[in-house]
């Protein structure tokens, strides 16, 4: 799974790049459809990163990878905000 979540992550990097950011995978729970990723750069801080994690992130997600259930931004090994959850 990990492999085809980096190829939507691959998708999704030119458009943070544009705006300075960029994504980290950080961890997978397969066995509970969980999605650890870290924003990056610029995206770090700013303050349309739900947004962005949700409508873009999640949204690619779900729809190419159905088992997932949640994506969830983590900073330090913590997670920074509430979960993401796919609307199915």
């Amino acid at each position: 799974m990990k492999e085809d979540i980096e190829r939507v992550l691959e998708q999704i990097r030119p458009a943070l790049a544009r705006d300075g950011g960029n994504i980290e995978l950080v961890d997978v729970d397969e066995a509970n459809g969980v999605v650890r990723v870290r924003l990056q750069g610029a995206c770090r801080g700013c303050p349309m990163s739900q947004v962005t994690l949700k409508m873009g992130v999640e949204a690619m997600l779900c729809e190419a990878i159905p088992t997932i259930k949640e994506v969830v931004s983590v900073d330090g090994g913590k997670e920074t905000e509430s979960p993401v959850t796919c609307h199915v």
